[in-house]
Order: structure tokens, then C-alpha cells, then sequence
């Protein structure tokens, strides 16, 4: 199983990530806000996740990192 983290701090919210990703797990935060003042992202249900790394392709500022 696959492993999606975010530096959420440096998450800008732009939501490239959210549009990438095939199984469509990752979204915007709606309750929390990073330190930046953003929505960062994060992923719903990790278990759904295959690996497939479009979303930390899609990231401007790197702060996504996927494990296999």
C-alpha cells in the first residue's frame, strides 16, 4: 500500500494535487488552516491510494511525498 504525505505548512492550497489524482482522495482541507493562512491538502483515504505519484508530479513547491 502507497503513502501520501504533505509538508503542510507549506502547502499553498493552489489544489494541482486534488486535479491530478485518478482515484480522487486527495482534497482541500475544509476545517484546518496551515500557518500560511491556506487549506493544505490532504488525503481522505489512504488505503485507495495506488502509488501512482500524479499528485506530487502535479506540486509546485515539492510538499507532497509518496511512498510504495
Amino acid at each position: 500500500m502507497a503513502k501520501v504525505t504533505f509538508k503542510t505548512d507549506l502547502c499553498k492550497g493552489c489544489g494541482l494535487c486534488v486535479n491530478a489524482c485518478p482515484k480522487g482522495i486527495v482534497h482541500l482541507s475544509e476545517t484546518t488552516l496551515n500557518n500560511k493562512g491556506h487549506h493544505p491538502a490532504v488525503v481522505t483515504d489512504q488505503e485507495k491510494c495506488i502509488g501512482c505519484a500524479f499528485c506530487a508530479t502535479m506540486c509546485p513547491d515539492c510538499v507532497i511525498t509518496v511512498e510504495r
